[in-house]
């Protein structure tokens, strides 16, 4: 219900009469009504006189009934007013209350939920703590023997790899030389796209890998003799084969690529006139004696001089200065293979390290998995890849088998 609205007979102003305002308004016209009234009477008292009386006195009567009509309309409404803000202020209360209501009720019901859930929680615990243990040892002492066969069968398999492993390591010796021959023919073509890396063919002479040098100039500048080495032990023979195969091949240099090296040889050094080196180190001296052949053709295309300058070349190659040259290379070809060493060591530490964490995964993920089918039985749906054969029972272990 609204509030009631009056207007002003002097300015027409509507005012809406709320309860402040309108007890003032109501007293203030009441005093005004009586104050009227009081002086109509006056007025009728001393201008009708006695013989007016009567008139007077039913003015006035149907003046104070007016007047009365008009209080008890005005008094209506207030009373109207305060049963509407009476109504609402015990809507509100109740509304209030029904919400405290259900406040509580709703935290009751949270707390029994909670409480619930505890309880449930507690005594499915229990439960599987019992029914895990009686399946461990129904699982412990039905699986004793087909443990010990398993173990049995996979002593023996262990002991066939061992043996395949041996058989695999000693391999065969040619076909491992022929394997180091080749990676070195891809190494020299990898490095010297320009130069002619040729295999020598069986029956001809002695070598490998026949290395054409080819520089600046149109033709071929010189010749070096590879020979590949994998074997356990070295051998000085080697050095006297392939000086002849040298001179059968008319090469300048010769080199051993040997897995072992003499005694007191780390990386490479001249023997008896071969130069004898390490896989890691091929590459350093290709390039120093490489360099050194195209030195000595551009000094035989110089034609004076040219003894002179072939005696200085042979003389630089079978000096300290050469070696120290090629030490250096070697050594920072060193280096950076030993870089490449402790990079590929970092990260095959770092890939255990994974398959390690992974490996405990999944044995977390399949002891879960046990200790659900120990409870659920057939019923739980097998998921491929952690199901046992040695646990489905005797027909799956023998077709594991």
């Amino acid at each position: 219900m609204t509030d009631p609205i009056i207007t002003c007979p002097n300015c027409r102003t509507e005012i809406k009469l709320t309860e402040s305002l309108a007890a003032p308004l109501i007293e203030a016209t009441r005093l005004r009504y009586e104050k009227k009234i009081a002086d109509m009477d006056a007025q009728v008292a001393e201008t009708l006189k006695a013989e007016r009386k009567t008139i007077a006195a039913e003015e006035a009567n149907r003046a104070k009934v007016l007047l009365g009509a008009d209080l008890d309309q005005k008094t209506q409404e207030l009373l109207e007013l305060h049963a509407v803000l009476k109504q609402r202020d015990e809507k509100l209360a109740e509304a209030q209350k029904a919400q405290a209501d259900l406040i509580r009720k709703q935290r009751e019901l949270d707390d029994a939920t909670r409480e619930m859930d505890l309880t449930i929680e507690k005594r499915v615990e229990e439960s599987l703590g019992v029914v895990r243990d009686k399946a461990k040892l129904e699982a412990e002492e039905g699986l004793k023997l087909k443990v010990a066969e398993k173990e049995h069968t996979i002593a023996a398999m262990q002991k066939q790899i061992e043996e395949l492993k041996r058989k695999a390591e000693q391999g065969s010796q040619q076909l491992q030389g022929e394997v180091q021959e080749l990676e070195l023919e891809t190494t020299l073509r990898g490095k010297f796209p320009r130069d002619s890396i040729e295999q020598v063919p069986k029956g001809e002479y002695g070598g490998d890998v026949l290395h054409r040098v080819y520089g600046s100039l149109p033709q071929c500048c010189g010749t070096i003799l590879w020979e590949s080495k994998r074997t356990k032990n070295w051998s000085d023979g080697w050095l006297a084969k392939l000086r002849g195969d040298q001179r059968a091949a008319k090469a300048e240099f010769a080199v051993i690529v040997s897995q072992v090296l003499p005694k007191d040889v780390e990386t490479f050094d001249l023997i008896d006139g071969v130069w004898v080196t390490s896989p890691r180190t091929v590459i350093p001296v290709a390039l120093a004696l490489r360099h050194s052949i195209i030195e000595l053709a551009i000094a035989r295309q110089t034609g004076e001089g040219q003894q002179t300058k072939m005696e200085m070349v042979y003389q630089y190659l079978t000096g300290s200065r050469f070696r120290q040259r090629v030490q250096a290379i070697v050594e920072a070809f060193s280096s950076m293979h030993d870089d490449l060493d402790r990079e590929k060591k970092a990260i095959t530490k770092q890939w255990a390290k994974r398959e390690e964490q992974i490996t405990r995964v999944m044995q977390a993920t399949v002891g879960m998995y046990g200790d659900l089918q120990g409870i659920a039985g057939k019923t739980l749906q097998e998921i491929e890849g952690l199901t046992m054969p040695l646990l489905d029972g005797p027909d799956s272990t023998e077709s594991a088998s």
